[in-house]
């Protein structure tokens, strides 16, 4: 097939992102997610879950019933509260006539990290108190449970009738959120899309258990230093909640409607390492990060701003970063920078709220630092890592945006400034 005949088909359509809403640990808009960027606010506090006691967390803290009524937020999930919001949001920041809108042609494609464990968790203690009698078990648990139910709570408050579901990846699920819709967009199945992913994992004590059993949960004195990403001292991830949903749709529509964009999608990649369940793969990281510029028809030199995934754990840390030394070392003009330093690991969310708080530098051209790096690994030194201190750069016309998840997941998404 040759390369005119591949431009004609569906998939080389141009995608573009029109409205973004979010809810992060330091913020519930994009202004104010991008103001604690800048300006070193940690959103990270002290934080305290059943069975598993005190330890630190990134909280959200949205106000629910702006968009969904208190019974319904009490019938659901936080994880589907989230998403409710997120998605409202975007589409007021979209300025989409929602009310002429064919919702048959909308499409909800939400990433998850994992769904239920919240709920189940709550329910097992609840009827505990019961001596485990069945009768006490809540009518609500399937619907709360199912893996759809993020993405399915979103569709019946917005009344979407088109295709929704969730995209379990992991902490790649946010951008593979995010390539889902464009390829349904590209597909003609969807004419508009609600995209991005959600997490709730603050609510469950096993995750918790769960990091701490793998020596993976950070502890300091200081909460807001507790997320260290690069630094030699880190010791761990901090678990946070979170959400960020984005309006995607076709240029063509987007123009067509006078709509304001906020960004070009122009190349994506996922792969799997198939190596180890948790640790991962400098390789089959760099591999996809190719893959992506590769589609995206770019050099490395030509990526302005690389967002790394970089939890805070020894190891994930190093090998991400010598992933990115094999592929963008050689570029003087590829500047790195890492938002969990901030908020935590939002897990689900993190891909699409981390690629976020770096949107705003298509028009500022200000690349927000990584915080709490006092004392630089070696093994984590990157050309053109931004620490301490926002840096004011030339231009920002291209974004990479990693991230990657258990039992190998990796994702990369390039979004170019739209011009």
């Amino acid at each position: 097939m040759s390369h005119s005949q591949i431009n004609d088909l569906p998939y080389s359509q141009r995608v573009v992102m029109t409205g973004i809403g979010l809810t992060a640990p330091n913020g519930n808009s994009l202004a104010d997610f991008r103001d604690a960027l800048l300006n070193a606010r940690s959103g990270i506090q002290p934080y305290e879950i059943r069975y598993f006691g005190k330890t630190l967390a990134g909280v959200c803290d949205f106000e629910v019933t702006r968009h969904q009524s208190r019974k319904d937020a009490r019938r659901g999930t936080r994880a589907g509260s989230v998403g409710i919001y997120c998605a409202n949001e975007a589409l007021q920041n979209s300025g989409i006539d929602w009310e002429n809108t064919d919702k048959s042609r909308v499409g909800v494609y939400i990433g998850v990290t994992e769904h239920g464990n919240v709920e189940t968790e709550s329910e097992i203690y609840q009827i505990k108190q019961f001596d485990y009698d069945t009768k006490y078990w809540t009518h609500h648990h399937n619907p709360r449970t199912v893996a759809n139910n993020p993405a399915g709570e979103i569709a019946l408050n917005m009344g979407v009738t088109g295709p929704h579901y969730t995209i379990g990846a992991a902490c790649a699920a946010g951008n593979a959120g995010i390539i889902q819709a464009v390829q349904m967009l590209r597909l003609g199945e969807v004419d508009l899309a609600f995209a991005g992913g959600v997490s709730e994992s603050i609510h469950t004590f096993g995750i918790f258990a769960g990091f701490a059993s793998q020596g993976a949960l950070a502890t300091h004195e200081d909460p807001t230093k507790a997320s260290r990403p690069f630094d030699k001292n880190r010791n761990g991830i901090v678990v946070a909640e979170g959400g960020c949903v984005y309006v995607i749709e076709r240029l063509e529509d987007a123009k067509r409607r006078g709509a304001q964009i906020i960004a070009e999608i122009v190349g994506y990649a996922i792969n799997t390492d198939a190596t180890d369940f948790v640790l991962p793969n400098a390789e089959r990281q760099a591999q996809c990060m190719r893959l992506a510029l590769k589609r995206a028809g770019l050099a490395a030199e030509q990526i302005d701003i690389v967002s790394t995934h970089a939890t805070g754990t020894p190891n994930g840390d190093i090998l991400e970063c010598a992933a990115i030394r094999e592929v963008f070392d050689h570029s003087e003009t590829t500047w790195v920078n890492n938002a969990k330093s901030f908020i935590g690991h939002s897990m689900g969310a993190a891909g699409a709220l981390e690629l976020a708080g770096n949107l705003p530098a298509f028009a500022d051209h200000v690349v927000h630092p990584t915080i709490n790096l006092d004392d630089l690994d070696e093994e984590c030194a990157l050309r053109g890592l931004v620490h301490g201190q926002p840096r004011e750069v030339a231009k920002v016309d291209y974004i990479l945006n990693n991230s990657f998840g258990m039992l190998g997941i990796n994702s990369a998404l390039i979004v170019k400034r739209f011009v």
